[in-house]
């Protein structure tokens, strides 16, 4: 197929890195923004600027990348499926979800290839992680432990409070922002069954959502007959960034830094950790990878490997977590 015309929805710093990517991989395609800010700027790499969603599709993109905040990927990516407009929506799919059946009826009807932006499942890293834990490289997992954390003003270095992350208005809190989590760990280990878990606003930052979460996940009974259980904490609080999984099993421990690329184990009979795969891939390496993935299954009319699907399962898994955190009790999962 040829891309002649693309879009990029929202100009913040992931909008940014997918228009540069879209230039690198498309160097003769027009690429058009979309921003909400009128201005007569046209940033790097662009050809045009819009500021209505009539403009973008008189313009007629093949595809659009949606980059906007979570609260209006719905009603943005409904208008372009409706004109067979093939997209790839940035983690989440949405902040609720209203309207995503209709959504997803009318991407059908119109043959457009969806897609969720959960780019981590691109790193070679994490998917060598998750082949050694299918070919049970550490035997019958006991227990999976995953943390992501990041000082929010180091993160959104101009002014966090104006930024996405902070408002729950335009789908904040790190629930939303760092549900990269829970999309891998049902990938890597299954779905899940029910969740307990606690919410809160811990530090003194300008925000009206979730600074904090503790989560603990259990997963649907699996081969050995076993709900694995997993726990899970997401922060905005931490200045000693990390991104890491730990998979428990009866023969060792396997470990994944998502920041290093670095893959570890520490076997049974062993007293200390060994590294046994490292990628240290460069920041666009999964985003890239996400595009390739994206564009192949446009051009073979495949299904994607991070399906429509799979962006409603993970918020079915934020509402869960939400009800638990409110009422105190284990909810179980849709």
């Amino acid at each position: 197929m040829n891309f002649k015309n693309i879009v990029i929805v929202g100009l913040g710093s992931i909008g940014l890195r997918h228009l540069r990517i879209a230039r690198e991989i498309f160097p003769e395609s027009r690429i058009a923004v979309l921003r909400h800010k009128e201005t007569n700027e046209i940033p790097d790499g662009a050809d045009e600027v819009f500021f209505n969603l009539n403009h973008v599709i008189q313009f007629q993109p093949q595809i659009a990348i949606i980059c906007s905040p979570a609260s209006t990927h719905i009603e943005i990516s409904r208008a372009l499926v409706k004109q067979g407009i093939h997209i790839l929506i940035e983690k989440p799919i949405s902040n609720e979800k209203k309207g995503l059946e209709e959504l997803n009826r009318e991407a059908v009807e119109n043959n457009c290839v969806v897609t969720v932006g959960y780019n981590l499942r691109f790193l070679p890293s994490l998917k060598k992680f998750k082949d050694l834990i299918d070919k049970n490289f550490v035997g019958d997992l006991y227990s999976v432990r995953g943390e992501v954390g990041q000082y929010l003003p180091n993160w959104r270095k101009k002014d966090y409070r104006k930024t996405v992350s902070a408002q729950k208005i335009l789908g904040g809190g790190v629930l939303l922002e760092l549900s990269h989590e829970l999309d891998y760990l049902r990938w890597i280990f299954g779905e899940v069954e029910s969740v307990q878990a606690q919410l809160s606003r811990q530090s003194q930052l300008d925000i009206d959502v979730e600074d904090t979460a503790h989560i603990i996940l259990k997963f649907k009974e699996n081969k050995n007959n076993i709900n694995l259980m997993a726990s899970l904490n997401l922060d905005f609080i931490r200045h000693d960034t990390v991104r890491m999984c730990h998979a428990i099993g009866d023969k060792g421990s396997l470990r994944w830094n998502g920041l290093t690329g670095d893959v570890d184990l520490f076997k049974s009979e062993k007293s200390e950790w060994k590294n046994i795969y490292k990628y240290e891939a460069d920041q666009d390496e999964s985003y890239k990878n996400e595009w390739f993935h994206f564009i192949e299954c446009i051009n073979k009319e495949n299904t994607p490997n991070i399906s429509f699907q799979d962006g409603i399962k993970v918020l079915d898994i934020i509402d869960s977590i939400k009800i638990s955190s409110s009422s105190g009790k284990k909810v179980m999962v849709k």
